[in-house]
């Protein structure tokens, strides 16, 4: 009992064939033996520790598999071989950030509840699921009768044509504690873990499942399961999960600087941040935007070597994205239908920011299902609508779109203004090129027209003038400083010796600040569809009113027009 105190150690009393209160009072057949001893020196001693002894929690066999001994000594044996095994659970110190996210998640699993439980865990790719998954099996694993965790499902089952049939093996063999399971066909597996699993408890974790037919085949429906069992399915694929009818879908958060520059540091120095490293240390954790796999490898790359040498570094990623985390993250992209790959390559180098109905207007306008494909994107965890429905675009997913575009389609949408501005003065352009976005710095209005001409087959033309504004107290409106209106003033009177050009294939057209009074006569405009020219000069559309084009879907003008 003196141990038990210290709590070095836990006491847990058997009482076999006495009663609680003989042994906190020494009466009955206790009383009885231990009179026997009343002259030892240390009985006072006993009789106290005998009454602590009987206050706590403990096994009395009468109360206990109806006396039965043998079950009895069963259940003390496998309730302190389970507590032993939560004694030794403990979470990795490099897991930063995890105690608290897997303590939320393990206390909406209700493991101590009589249904079977079905939770996804969704987020975006090198977001840390699997880690996180395979913790929380670590911790509430010993609470089950048997227990299997399948990695790379996505891997195994798209690779082989038995992949599925392995999988069904593997689980049978981890849960049954055999490797004498033979499965011949994946029909059979079916059959067999639904017969196997409803005879015990079991905690089962899918990782990395991305289509319907393998969680049809690991985990068909919850009559396949002992009630009190609990299957957790990670993905990116939030579609999967709602096809497969799981109602409590758990996203994991990426890491907030905090916890990401803890992170950074355990792997690039082992320790704390050293004097000096501070600066560079951030700019890593900045590039990395909460990813985890990003930071470790990151971090584990950085380490050792000189403060150049991690300049440099960061210099590379700048053009070159890692590697490890643009195929990881390409998994996703991958998987994506064609039309929908165009959409998610449109979305994250061009409207990445947009409020969700003006990327719908824009995308509609160059022919795509907006919405259905904005819908699968989410689902497939490349985009992201906040509370303010604008569409966001993590940086390295965006980083890994304008990657693909460089790589496979080269030319077809330019958005960096420099590079915009090299191929309109140089004269570069081509019929490739059917996306443009950019801010009109300093470059001559008639290169611009000049470069545009090239683009015969330019589908989407957003184009923003490029002023710094101040606020007036006396008229109460931004206006542009004196530098900015002196160039402004020169910027209207060049363009207005000059004849517009637009191509006739535009769809999409956004042109503030446009200094005509009407859109250009060459401008045949058949499939124009949507139009916005916020602060322009602009009168008419077309000279005499004539009506062209299919423009209807979105006019936002001047209030002159």
């Amino acid at each position: 009992m003196e141990c038990h105190k210290t709590n070095q150690h836990t006491a847990y009393p058997v009482l076999y064939d006495v009663e609680p209160s003989e042994v906190r009072k020494q009466s009955g057949a206790v009383g009885e033996a231990f009179a026997k001893h009343e002259n030892i020196e240390a009985a006072g001693k006993w009789r106290e520790a005998l009454k602590e002894a009987a206050d706590l929690t403990g096994w009395e066999l009468k109360n206990t598999a109806d006396g039965h001994e043998a079950k009895f000594i069963q259940k003390i044996v496998e309730e302190v071989s389970l507590e032993l095994r939560s004694i030794n659970y403990r979470i990795d110190e490099n897991l930063v950030g995890m105690e608290t996210r897997i303590n939320d998640i393990v206390s909406s699993l209700g493991t101590a509840t009589n249904d079977v439980r079905m939770i996804g865990i969704r987020g975006i790719g090198g977001g840390g699921k699997t880690t996180f998954a395979r913790v929380v099996f670590n911790k509430i694993s010993f609470q089950f009768e048997g227990k299997s965790f399948i990695e790379n499902i996505r891997e195994v089952a798209n690779t082989s044509l038995s992949g599925l049939k392995l999988l069904q093996n593997q689980v049978l063999s981890d849960v049954l504690n055999s490797q004498g399971i033979h499965i011949h066909n994946e029909y059979e597996g079916k059959m067999m873990l639904g017969k196997i699993m409803r005879g015990r408890k079991v905690l089962l974790v899918l990782d990395d499942v991305d289509h319907i037919n393998q969680l049809e085949a690991l985990a068909g429906n919850p009559d396949w399961f002992k009630p009190g069992s609990i299957i957790l399915i990670t993905t990116r694929e939030k579609q999967v999960l709602v096809a497969h009818g799981v109602k409590l879908i758990h996203n994991v958060n990426l890491l907030s600087d905090t916890e990401a520059i803890y992170l950074f540091s355990k792997y690039a120095f082992g320790r704390d941040i050293p004097k000096g490293y501070e600066e560079l240390s951030r700019q890593v954790v900045c590039y990395a935007a909460g990813l985890p796999l990003t930071i470790k490898v990151l971090g584990s790359f950085l380490c050792g070597k000189s403060k150049l040498e991690w300049v440099d570094a960061l210099d590379r990623l700048k053009a070159i994205p890692l590697e490890e985390t643009r195929k990881k993250l390409e998994l996703s992209y991958i998987s994506l239908d064609v039309d929908y790959k165009e959409l998610f390559l449109d979305v994250a180098t061009m409207l990445k920011g947009w409020p969700k109905d003006s990327v719908i207007e824009a995308l509609e306008s160059c022919g795509f299902y907006a919405r259905i494909g904005l819908r699968v994107l989410e689902q497939k965890s490349l985009i992201t609508i906040d509370d303010f429905e604008r569409v966001g675009v993590h940086d390295h997913l965006e980083e890994m779109a304008k990657n693909i575009v460089r790589r496979s389609h080269p030319d077809s949408r330019l958005w960096d203004t420099k590079e915009i501005e090299d191929v309109l003065a140089n004269d570069l352009g081509t019929e490739a090129t059917r996306y443009i976005q950019f801010e009109w710095g300093d470059l001559d209005p008639e290169i611009v027209m000049k470069g545009l001409r090239k683009m015969k087959e330019l589908r989407f033309l957003d184009v923003a003038l490029q002023l710094s504004l101040y606020w007036n107290q006396e008229i109460n409106r931004p206006i542009p400083s004196f530098t900015n209106a002196l160039g402004l003033l020169c910027y209207n009177f060049i363009f207005n010796k000059l004849n517009p050009y637009f191509p006739d294939a535009l769809r999409y057209l956004c042109r503030n600040d446009y200094p005509f009074s009407s859109l250009p006569k060459t401008f045949q405009a058949n499939n124009l569809v949507a139009l916005q020219m916020l602060d322009s000069k602009i009168v008419q559309l077309w000279e005499g009113g004539r009506k062209k084009g299919r423009i209807g879907l979105l006019i936002v003008l001047h209030d002159s027009l």
